[in-house]
């Protein structure tokens, strides 16, 4: 019997197409990787038997990456970053092993079906997983086909099926532009970052960012930000005049006029109006007009318009909005999330997807109707051809779906009731009056027919009092005339929605990367989000935006991109050629770049009045090793030690709190060591500033702290307190903590396993011998007489962490309280302590690891 492996791009989503296609007959099992599950079952494909076997990735298989060298900052020229630097492609995820995962589970197919999302990344990741597959599958005769592209833009049965019945092929031209932005933005991205990250961060000690970053898409984004901050700062207000009028007739309550004149800017100009109308105390009618108008209902809804409503009305960003779309789309609650059209197919089954929503008494009333009196035909909106507007696909409660979820869930069910719901009409009445020689009017809204509104309230006709019934030559007594002094005022700062409006009209991002965007200029500490999620750029946001339009504005504005984004859609369309464009437009940024490096001094004239020079930032903390002067430890981002005699910069770890440690020194540079630590619920290790920037032997890499040091007589090292491997992690080692007494631990130098143990000891010191069983190192511990736990009253006692039966109930594993993710990963290095003595290489784990961690770490 031949196999089919089908791959979806969530493991949630393989399991809903699973279920669906096997008619819930499935059954399921993890996969090597852990992450995701192969669901099994028998049928037909092709006209023939067999035996289905459905998984997933997690997004991206590969991501695109320089070979290792040009990864370095310290050894490359950004320059080289544009054409001489190779690229590869490198696992997205290394720890899924998600390449060897598909080769397992392809291994003996015959043929692949590909359930990626439906859109240019996931035409992108049918070709990643196609490249892990196809070397491992059966091959077919040369005319077989083997590899299938099922297209769909919702999660329900008949979406799903219709997909499996009219099966094509991937696109290998939409993947292609995928590959061809991907090379963009890195070699773009890195090159300029790197070079204004190390120009900038060498000169000045307050600018609060860790990277200052460039980003083709993200510059001119927060470009638009500052745009709108300017117009504020620059903006003078101006002094006008109204003319405020109040009529009443009878016991009607009185009307506020409108002056048709609008407003003027002379006060004397407008006192003399005044004056004009003092002379009468009637107002006559002129003219009553009644006109019908419609507000149209709503089109379609999109990507964008999601976005916009998500940050505007529901108070969420973007990004958060996209994830919560997505997790509805998975779990079969609406149509697929990423889209550009506003038009609902000839095909699309409104009335059908409106039954759905009957029984929900949110808008029942509202559907039953509509479904009695029969739909209104929808706008016509833009085809762009992807995928369908977003609708909801199935009916929900609250309960199901969470807070959030529902709020978003009930805006995408009523803009789609109000799609196919009535316009809103209402009657305006205008009212024009003559105060002497002078026009005014007022007018009001009465509703005729409430149409969409019904189920989008927040769009109604407000309630007005009603207008009086007159008509042309009646009279009406002056309640009141005075010139009323007004100013002008500034726009406010863009909302995340006006934003979101500007990216789409100029082209920068696409409907799924906007939000990346928009979350990338304040992650990056360039603006801030205010009340009203309006966006306000911070003072390094500003001068970085300054500086482009100082030194090459076409960095900041949104035209080379918009310009980029159109020839990426002509290779999707196979109207351009992929390494063409690449090739055009690198050059393109290659000389821009080479011209920003030359001009970098007239931005940092800008730099130089906001920020201070690193020399002035900080406080003294720890003595240089070379000139035994204290350096200054700069706590803005990144936090790092600079001594001002050597002018001299060391970096430090991030996400914590760093002090003096004990005044010790480093036996290698003389340096004075520091403590870095995250908490009393975290972790903390002492370093040397000058090796942890400059690695001191050929096993260790850079940014390394004491606790993985491999010098071999170093009190502080790994070779002294290192006690055994980390019952978790793969090549990291547990380390006793000599500062954590009473409450002594030892942590992991990998990962954020923390294991407290014996508390209240007066000492805890690791010993020189080693387990016979593990290999761990031996530790000694002093308890105090009054509160050992030891037995028949000792205080003293020298065991193994991980096998000693005296020790078992005093240790505890815990996990650290981290700010941050701040490991490195990477290859396992060497873990034994050894103390140069040749004997100890990697301590072993315990036999059987689970079976320890239930036996020692309670």
């Amino acid at each position: 019997m031949r196999t089919v492996l089908m791959v979806a791009e969530k493991p949630s989503l393989a399991q809903s197409i699973a279920k669906i296609l096997s008619k819930g007959t499935c059954t399921s099992r993890k996969g090597l990787n852990g992450a995701c599950s192969v669901h099994e079952y028998p049928g037909s494909f092709q006209g023939q038997s067999v035996r289905f076997k459905m998984t997933s990735v997690c997004g991206h298989v590969m991501s695109l990456d320089f070979i290792g060298m040009y990864n370095n900052w310290d050894k490359v020229d950004p320059a080289e970053l544009f054409s001489k630097a190779p690229t590869e492609k490198k696992e997205a995820n290394p720890k899924l092993n998600m390449v060897k995962f598909l080769q397992v589970e392809a291994r003996g197919c015959d043929y692949v079906v590909l359930w990626l999302d439906c859109d240019k990344e996931g035409e992108n990741i049918c070709f990643e997983v196609l490249d892990a597959v196809q070397p491992v599958m059966n091959q077919g005769g040369v005319r077989d086909q083997t590899v299938y592209r099922a297209k769909f833009s919702s999660i329900t049965d008949t979406d799903i099926w219709n997909a499996m019945n009219c099966l094509g092929e991937p696109n290998r031209n939409e993947a292609l532009s995928v590959d061809a932005r991907q090379e963009l933005d890195l070699r773009i991205g890195c090159a300029f970052t790197r070079f204004q990250t190390k120009y900038f961060q060498g000169k000045y000690g307050n600018l609060d960012s860790s990277l200052i970053s460039f980003g083709p898409c993200q510059t001119p984004t927060l470009g638009f930000c500052v745009e709108r901050h300017d117009k504020i700062q620059s903006f003078k207000p101006e002094t006008y005049w109204v003319i405020q009028a109040k009529v009443f007739r009878g016991k009607d309550s009185p009307l506020t006029l409108d002056w048709n004149r609008v407003r003027v800017f002379d006060r004397d100009v407008g006192q003399m109006f005044v004056n004009l109308t003092k002379t009468s105390r009637e107002a006559q009618v002129e003219s009553v007009s009644k006109k019908e108008k419609v507000k149209q209902r709503p089109q379609a809804l999109n990507t964008v318009e999601m976005l916009r409503v998500g940050s505007s009305a529901l108070g969420m960003g973007p990004q958060h909005t996209m994830q919560i779309a997505e997790r509805l789309y998975i779990q079969g609650y609406i149509s697929y999330p990423r889209t550009e059209t506003t038009h609902y197919p000839e095909n699309f089954d409104l009335k059908g997807t409106l039954k759905q929503q009957a029984n929900n008494p949110m808008w029942a009333e509202e559907v039953k109707a509509l479904l009695s009196t029969g739909l209104n035909r929808p706008r016509k909106g833009a085809d762009v051809g992807d995928h369908p507007p977003i609708t909801p696909m199935r009916a929900a409660s609250e309960a199901e779906l969470g807070s959030d979820g529902w709020r978003l869930y009930d805006y995408i069910t009523r803009h789609f009731i109000a799609t196919v719901s009535q316009d809103c009409k209402y009657l305006q009445t205008t009212i024009d009056f003559n105060i002497g020689k002078e026009a005014f009017s007022c007018s009001g809204k009465t509703l005729i027919s409430a149409g969409y509104t019904v189920v989008m309230p927040w769009q109604g006709i407000p309630l007005e009092e009603a207008m009086p019934v007159c008509e042309r030559g009646d009279t009406f007594t002056v309640d009141e005339i005075k010139l009323v002094e007004k100013q002008t005022s500034p726009p406010d700062y863009l909302t995340e929605a006006e934003l979101i409006t500007l990216m789409e009209k100029h082209g920068i991002g696409t409907d799924a990367s906007i939000p990346v965007h928009i979350n990338n200029v304040c992650q990056r500490n360039y603006v801030t989000v205010e009340n009203g999620r309006k966006l306000k750029p911070t003072n390094l946001g500003i001068v970085l935006v300054h500086g482009y339009y100082k030194t090459d504005a076409e960095l900041v504005l949104p035209t080379i991109r918009s310009a980029v984004e159109k020839q990426l859609t002509l290779i999707s369309l196979g109207k351009a050629n992929f390494q063409q464009v690449l090739q055009h437009t690198l050059d393109i940024f290659k000389r821009k770049f080479h011209y920003f490096v030359d001009s970098i001094p007239s931005m940092d004239e800008l730099m130089e009045v906001s920020f201070s020079p690193i020399a002035a930032s900080g406080k003294p903390l720890s003595r240089c090793g070379k000139c035994h002067r204290f350096m200054k430890y700069i706590q803005a981002k990144p936090s790092r030690l600079h001594c001002s005699h050597c002018d001299e910069t060391y970096s430090l770890p991030q996400n914590g709190a760093i002090k003096l440690y004990k005044e010790l020194r480093c036996p290698l540079d003389e340096f004075e060591l520091v403590l870095w630590t995250s908490g009393s619920r975290g972790k903390s290790y002492p370093l040397c500033p000058y090796c942890f920037s400059n690695t001191p032997f050929r096993d260790m890499k850079k940014g390394m702290g004491c606790n993985e040091c491999t010098h071999p007589s170093c009190q502080h090292s790994l070779n002294s307190l290192g006690i055994g491997q980390c019952v978790e992690c793969d090549g990291g080692v547990l380390v006793l903590d000599p500062t954590s007494g009473p409450k002594w631990k030892m942590a992991c130098n990998k990962c954020n396993v923390v294991v407290h143990f014996f508390e209240h000891a007066h000492r805890v010191q690791v010993a020189q011998e080693s387990c016979d069983a593990c290999d761990a190192s031996l530790v000694a511990v002093d308890f105090n007489k009054t509160r050992t736990p030891l037995p028949v009253g000792e205080t003293q006692h020298t065991g193994c962490v991980f096998c000693d039966p005296v020790f078992q109930d005093l240790v505890e594993l815990k996990h650290a309280t981290m700010r941050h993710a701040m490991y490195r990963g990477g290859g396992a290095r060497r873990g034994g302590r050894g103390r140069g003595r040749g004997r100890r290489g990697n301590p072993k784990k315990p036999k059987d690891k689970m079976a320890a961690l239930a036996a020692y770490f309670v």
